[in-house]
């Protein structure tokens, strides 16, 4: 595949010089602990007045401040590049990632997505796609931020569909044949993270040979690409830059920067990569009223609602207890989507009712022990099957999966200019 032409794409990445500690540089991705002020308290603590990634970007559960926070952020982002803070670390190429959490140790590949090669909408065909349904409301903020910016820093991540392993492990094969960039150890318990250039000629063009021949085996209206995490960020992305191209010349739309978003690439098969389904509780109404219109609804829909079968399977947990369920003729491509629909429904009839989404089977089980609540345990994910679910979904239902906890998630480190 040409250089033009190819989805994913090596650029020039910026990285903080020797005088700044990573330690204080790397921040964990601003839509993590939303609910909970004081990590991030707590990582203004850590930070202090050093140059840092924190100054760059506005952690969601300081939203509300986004007026007075976007102007600064602009300011950070200029005094980092006059300062010479961030600096050329790679001039055309890639930075193979080394991220060792407690699931293991997890390798990513940061580039560059091609823009015009990437669509949000449902039933999109393009290489790049979102996993899950973008919601225009939690843009604006976004694009205040990216709207005169002068770098953009990233935690999108995006997913590859590579069982044989023929994209990436290569190059960990090789790393110590690298030039090494950073490895040191995240703050807030966020584990372990090396980097190392990919920069030599033949590397650059095994990554790109090694995804055109994965494209090629993937058929018709190939997903090469598929977004797990950031979708909103790389939604913003794009927004902006179907704003700037307007302005620019068919030969300056090829290579401006704007046209290419940050992004790292992971493999799915990676196993150090965790795949957890996101559960349901609901609030303000009674397991008996619940199960009743449940099985109402499926009755109304050509389904059925039983404890054993073939079908759909949750866990319901009420109190201390479990029950299986089995929705057999599921209206839904997953389960999922099947009792996503059903709440959906079930809390339009019902407004004192209320839906939250739940990490962990064993958190859900602590909050279900409430009298108003019942649990939803949803299946675990399949890996071999996402890419073909994503596909014959266009998007997933909402709050479908979660890519590990919550320090699990992406660090900004590197950084590009736009």
């Amino acid at each position: 595949m040409s250089e033009k032409r190819a989805a994913f794409r090596p650029a020039e990445i910026l990285l903080p010089g020797a005088g700044t500690a990573p330690e204080t540089w790397a921040c964990l991705a601003c839509d993590q602990y939303t609910s909970q002020p004081e990590y991030w308290e707590k990582t203004e603590e850590i930070v202090g007045d050093h140059p840092s990634t924190l100054r760059m970007m506005l952690p969601e559960c300081w939203l509300g401040e986004s007026d007075s926070r976007i102007p600064a952020i602009h300011g950070a982002m200029a005094d980092y590049l006059r300062r010479g803070i961030l600096t050329p670390a790679v001039r055309n190429g890639f930075v193979l990632c080394r991220r060792r959490t407690a699931s293991g140790t997890r390798l990513g590949l940061v580039g560059t997505v091609d823009l015009e090669q990437y669509d949000y909408a449902p039933g999109s065909k393009t290489p790049v796609r979102p996993t899950e349904k973008t919601i225009a409301e939690r843009l604006p903020a976004r694009l205040k931020i990216r709207r005169g910016a002068p770098l953009e820093l990233t935690h999108i991540l995006i997913l590859i569909d590579d069982p044989e392993r023929t994209v990436l492990e290569p190059l960990d094969d090789r790393a110590e044949s690298l030039r090494k960039l950073y490895d040191f150890d995240l703050m807030q318990g966020g584990g372990h993270l090396t980097g190392y250039a990919v920069e030599r000629p033949e590397d650059v063009a095994g990554v790109q040979d090694a995804l055109e021949a994965l494209e090629q085996g993937l058929g018709e209206d190939p997903l090469l690409l598929a977004v797990g995490d950031g979708n909103h960020s790389l939604a913003t992305a794009r927004a902006c830059w179907n704003e700037i191209k307007k302005t620019l010349s068919e030969e300056e739309r090829e290579n401006h920067p704007a046209r290419f978003a940050l992004c790292e690439i992971e493999n799915i098969h990676d196993p150090a990569l965790r795949f957890e389904p996101i559960h349901r509780l609901i609030t303000g109404t009674t397991p008996e009223e619940l199960y009743d219109c449940w099985e109402r609804y499926a009755e109304e829909r050509g389904m059925s609602v039983s404890e054993e079968g073939e079908g759909h399977t949750f866990t319901m947990a009420i109190r201390k207890d479990e029950y299986p369920v089995v929705v057999r003729r599921p209206e839904g491509a997953i389960p999922c989507e099947t009792i996503q629909l059903f709440l959906d429904d079930f809390l339009a009839g019902h407004p004192e009712a209320a839906i939250d989404y739940i990490h962990g089977a064993d958190t859900l089980r602590r909050l279900a022990q409430k009298k108003d609540a019942v649990g939803f345990i949803l299946p675990d994910i399949d890996k071999r099957t996402f890419f073909e679910d994503v596909k014959k979904l266009g998007v997933l239902p909402r709050k479908t999966f979660s890519m590990g906890e919550a320090d699990e998630k992406r660090f900004y480190m590197e950084c590009k200019r736009i």
